[in-house]
């Protein structure tokens, strides 16, 4: 027990555990959707595209979170506009302006002789440095993703099985996406100081995958893939603690090794019943996992 207790002795690695655990719940409910609809490579792209935003309020003074939101939603409002005027496709604009926003900030970096910041922290995050003011802001953003999930919960699944049936509907398929892309940025965002850019979407995927391999209903996939987060953030701080690792790299290793872990240990529990159970995956239409589908 003293491997666990001892490094709560320590205010911001208990600073660092809250916001960790704030940040896993927020990637859990929204990487559940991201898993679902097929949009990794969105939430790739945005957490890259955060860079010039995070570079830029960096050498003006300004908050950084304040750049990378600003940053992140100009992504985010960029990749549908591409993909509302243009004639590319979806992933084309993606990929373009995901690059695009990747070579910007790395030219204000290498631009700007005044820049301190490490880059380390950039790409990797420095959960232990989340403040008090953070986790607040942090507690926001997850009520914020909690009361969007809740209210657009019907028009979520609709849309992932066929948005022409939801259109019919009249759940308004298209202001579903939009508002699920708003999430993911809004997770991307709040994820940032945790994992950093490069290893944000370890957070938004990773553990939703290990939940997923033991459930077919939507809100117990989001409960699963939070408490799979939790356990990943505590697993890496402790790694942090004891060998002197990067945190964040910590963290996103962890969620990434629990759901292999978990994934293997389903297919192994599953093999001898597979055959004795076929319809124990059976599940109602308004909670279930449906068949993923690619955004487009």
């Amino acid at each position: 027990m003293l491997i666990l207790t001892d490094p709560l002795s320590s205010a911001f690695l208990v600073r660092a555990l809250i916001g960790g655990a704030l940040v896993a719940v927020i990637c859990g409910v929204v990487g559940t959707w991201v898993v679902i609809r097929g949009m990794a490579f969105l939430g790739e792209a945005i957490g890259h595209g955060m860079l010039p935003g995070v570079a830029l309020a960096t050498v003006l003074g300004l908050p950084v979170l304040l750049g990378a939101a600003v940053s992140a939603v100009a992504m985010s409002a960029a990749i549908g506009l591409l993909q509302r005027r243009g004639r590319l496709s979806y992933d084309t604009s993606i990929g373009l302006l995901f690059v695009a926003m990747l070579s910007l900030g790395v030219i204000i970096v290498s631009h700007s002789r005044s820049f301190a910041t490490d880059a380390t922290a950039l790409l990797f995050g420095d959960i232990l440095a989340i403040g008090t003011a953070d986790i607040t802001g942090l507690a926001i953003a997850l009520v914020i993703t909690v009361t969007v999930a809740v209210v657009l919960h019907r028009s979520f699944v609709a849309t992932a099985f066929d948005p022409r049936i939801a259109a019919s509907l009249g759940l308004r398929p298209q202001f579903a996406h939009v508002a699920l892309v708003g999430l993911i940025t809004l997770a991307v965002v709040a994820s940032y100081q945790a994992v950093g850019t490069l290893l944000v979407v370890a957070l938004l995927l990773a553990p939703a995958v290990a939940a997923r391999a033991w459930t077919t209903r939507i809100p117990a996939t989001m409960a699963l893939a939070a408490v799979a987060g939790t356990v990943a953030v505590v697993l890496g701080l402790l790694a942090s603690w004891y060998f002197g690792t990067s945190a964040g790299a910590s963290i996103a290793g962890a969620a990434i090794v629990l759901a292999a872990l978990s994934s293997g240990i389903r297919s192994l529990v599953s093999r001898p019943t597979r055959h004795a159970l076929p319809n124990r995956h059976t599940v109602s239409t308004r909670h279930a996992l449906p068949t993923p589908q690619r955004t487009a």
